[in-house]
């Protein structure tokens, strides 16, 4: 039986720190709220069935502010992700109302997590009405609408500031067309609106034009950000890399997940220089919580993105084919996919599905 990493009746205070062995990765994990801490133990449980070489430091997210500022998180917590470099995140429930900071808004401050990265491949045994799928999102993700910058003009009218900075651009851009070249990919695509924001967007398509000429091997585009959801939604195989600034990124990203199934299979990245975030960007289901019935694969596929970018080629092609075969046979499908499998049971099929 393979040993769970951490309680899953957790308190809300910090597990001690496990004893590292100098062989291993250091991995932040962050099991979340809700359905968390069940997919964060099956993601666990298959990485070890994997041998994964990594020891996990658990670290909470918490439901109530922590200081005046209101944050949700531990300078530690962050700064763990600092040293170690990697992180892995659940989902979480952020409290409505006021005095309470933006998880998300925090760690892309404080980490400079400035690419979100999801890629989005149709999955043998998952039905959609698209087959061909395969293209990645990569979002700015420190600027934009989400800068937090507003505030009312007079009663009833209220200023929201979208930021546009040419190092931003500069970075985002930058990790597009690396990204491409890295995995062989042919096309980048930067979606916009300039037409209307002129002087925004336009900084935005004018330094992606610039770190174009820097790759001749890829070839780039660019296209009306509502240009790009009509034809998502018609043809999504035309499509590549597409890059794009912050809120575009939010809807198109969830856009392109519904093309394959949803946010309960899609992988997230959150990139920084130094360190990254690996994360499953649905909900929490408070509904299901506890009742073994929730779907790992996001964070799953998430970790997986995770060991490649780590270098753990293998395992993360081992663990990803084992998910593929796992989903393709049909037999332990979890409820959201018109299944009636346990978390436990699809756990075990992926686990009995690995092949090192």
């Amino acid at each position: 039986m393979i040993k769970k990493v951490f309680d899953l009746k957790f308190t809300g205070a910090m597990i001690p720190r496990y004893t590292f062995s100098q062989k291993n990765h250091k991995v932040v994990l962050f099991p979340g709220h809700g359905i968390g801490p069940e997919i964060s133990q099956a993601v666990c449980d298959i990485f070890a069935a994997a041998k994964v070489p990594i020891d996990w430091e658990h670290h909470e997210i918490y439901t109530k502010p922590i200081n005046e500022a209101g944050d949700l998180i531990k300078e530690e917590s962050l700064n763990a992700v600092i040293n170690y470099k990697w992180g892995l995140k659940g989902p979480f429930a952020t409290p409505i109302g006021k005095g309470y900071r933006s998880l998300n808004v925090t760690m892309r401050k404080k980490l400079n997590l400035f690419a979100n990265v999801r890629p989005c491949r149709s999955l043998a045994g998952v039905k959609t009405p698209y087959s061909n799928v395969d293209l990645v999102t990569i979002r700015e993700n420190t600027e934009g609408e989400y800068s937090g910058l507003e505030h009312a003009v007079v009663p009833g009218v209220v200023e929201n500031l979208k930021i546009i900075s040419q190092p931003a651009c500069e970075n985002i851009a930058r990790y597009a067309f690396e990204f491409a070249r890295k995995n062989n990919r042919k096309k980048v695509v930067a979606c916009h609106k300039a037409g209307v924001m002129k002087k925004g967007d336009g900084l935005f398509i004018n330094t992606c034009k610039k770190i174009s000429s820097e790759y001749p091997e890829i070839e780039y585009t660019e296209e009306q950000i509502d240009t790009v959801c009509m034809k998502l939604s018609k043809n999504p195989e035309v499509f590549d890399v597409m890059v794009m600034p912050n809120l575009y990124g939010d809807i198109v990203s969830d856009l392109c997940a519904g093309l394959i199934g949803g946010l309960g299979l899609t992988a997230s990245g959150n990139i920084s220089h130094t360190c990254a975030v690996y994360e499953a960007v649905h909900g929490t289901a408070p509904d299901i919580a506890g009742l073994n019935k929730a779907n790992p694969t996001a964070l799953l596929l998430s970790g997986v993105m995770m060991l490649k970018a780590m270098g753990l080629q293998k395992e993360g092609f081992a663990i990803e084919e084992a998910v593929i075969k796992t989903l393709s046979e049909g037999k332990f499908l979890t409820g959201d996919l018109g299944g009636k499998a346990t978390t436990t049971d699809y756990t075990k099929a992926v686990i009995g599905h690995i092949n090192l």
